[in-house]
């Protein structure tokens, strides 16, 4: 975000430290943020807050005149901040961008514990190029959806995709396909954690389109975010077994000790609303950390509680192929830099709420744009330069 915020478009910019020292909290032992509430508050719900006002006041100290709107614009973490912004402090910004929020970021990490249980056998283990396989059956099925073979799949929603058909021992040759237990293995990331007891969902699964950026599902997430949070602020125990982890009364404890201090899943944003403030919010469909459905199934939430349309002062935008806070590894040719903050400001400032947003800056080096559409409309070809984002209509 911070190419955005020198683009001279005069703003001043504050940043903090989300109410905790990095030094001894950095690792896998003991986290000792994680055993102060406060601090652990401080971490997501309260982190901007708190020095908010005195970067208000600096500013105004500084310039001799007060700032006339406050921006709020964060990224991952710094999403799931923008969430909690809205939730718990709605008077501090005008407006809010939120970047591929962890906002439910309790379930997050039990959506990381999952996948690496899914997946932590020889058995069991998707390796990348058999996440590269199956990621490129589904663009076979599903690419044109939009009108243009691109790689990329505009809306995952409507791909009509089964992992069956890879399976070994069917149609698919021995060296292209995946074994009975890693079909089960996809499935369950497919699906996204659920209780046993009643079979609830805990968290979204993964996406038609992600599967090239599953890899750090596979352990690397779990062992170094979910484990730690689960030892230091669930179960208090640094010896705890994250195989023993019981998706039913654990997932109670989890939400009884971690959910209610760090996750932002509050549907009523009446004050914020009633305000005029405005939220925009976006997320990468192969973003290898967040389930891509999320923020789709919240903004339905959104919409069931106001008992309508909330885009006057909400609105989500998703990004085909666009990983976690920007490009995703294996879509290098996917326009990856969203440009968000000027919309945001002209919706604050001048009433235009935005109809569509550029995308540019693919890391291949290319010149290549893309329309990214306030969902659920999404980008449909009409032009003849599909590399050109004026060639694309949102409906």
């Amino acid at each position: 975000m911070l190419k955005q915020f020198n683009a001279g478009l005069g703003l001043a910019v504050a940043g903090g430290n989300g109410g905790h020292e990095a030094s001894p909290n950095t690792g896998t032992g003991n986290l000792p943020f994680m055993h102060d509430p406060d601090q652990i508050r401080a971490w997501i719900h309260d982190g901007i807050s708190i020095f908010t006002d005195a970067a208000k006041y600096v500013i105004e100290a500084y310039y001799g005149t007060a700032a006339n709107r406050s921006y709020y614009a964060g990224c991952s973490t710094g999403g799931a901040q923008g969430y909690a912004l809205a939730q718990y402090h709605p008077h501090l910004f005008d407006g809010i961008y939120a970047g591929s929020p962890g906002f439910w970021y309790s379930h997050l990490m039990l959506s990381f514990l999952w996948n690496m249980q899914k997946t932590n056998t020889t058995a069991t283990n998707l390796t990348q190029a058999q996440l590269n396989l199956t990621n490129q059956a589904v663009l076979d099925a599903c690419d044109v959806l939009d009108g243009v073979q691109d790689g990329l799949i505009e809306n995952p929603l409507q791909c009509n995709f089964s992992i069956d058909s890879l399976a070994c021992g069917g149609s698919a040759p021995i060296n292209r396909c995946l074994t009975p237990d890693q079909i089960e293995a996809a499935k369950g990331i497919y699906a996204g954690p659920r209780r046993t007891d009643d079979g609830a969902s805990l968290y979204p699964g993964f996406s038609f389109g992600s599967e090239s950026e599953w890899l750090l599902q596979e352990g690397s997430l779990g062992n170094e975010y979910a484990v730690p949070l689960l030892r230091n602020m669930v179960f208090d125990n640094l010896g705890w077994d994250p195989t023993t982890f019981d998706w039913s009364s654990d997932v109670d404890l989890v939400n009884r000790r971690a959910s209610v201090l760090i996750d932002s899943t509050s549907t009523n944003l009446s004050t914020y609303r009633r305000t005029g403030r405005k939220f925009l919010t976006s997320q990468g469909w192969a973003d290898p950390y967040n389930a891509g459905k999320l923020p789709v199934l919240h903004l339905k939430e959104v919409e069931s509680f106001f008992q309508g349309d909330v885009s006057d002062f909400y609105r989500l935008f998703m990004v085909p192929g666009g990983g976690h806070c920007g490009a995703a590894q294996y879509s290098p040719h996917v326009p990856a830099e969203g440009h968000y903050l000027e919309p945001l400001i002209e919706w604050v400032e001048g009433g235009t709420p935005p109809a569509q947003l550029l995308s540019s800056d693919p890391p291949d080096g290319s010149k290549r744009t893309r329309k990214l559409c306030p969902w659920p409309k999404t980008a449909y070809l009409v032009g003849e330069d599909p590399n050109n984002w004026d060639s694309y209509r949102c409906k």
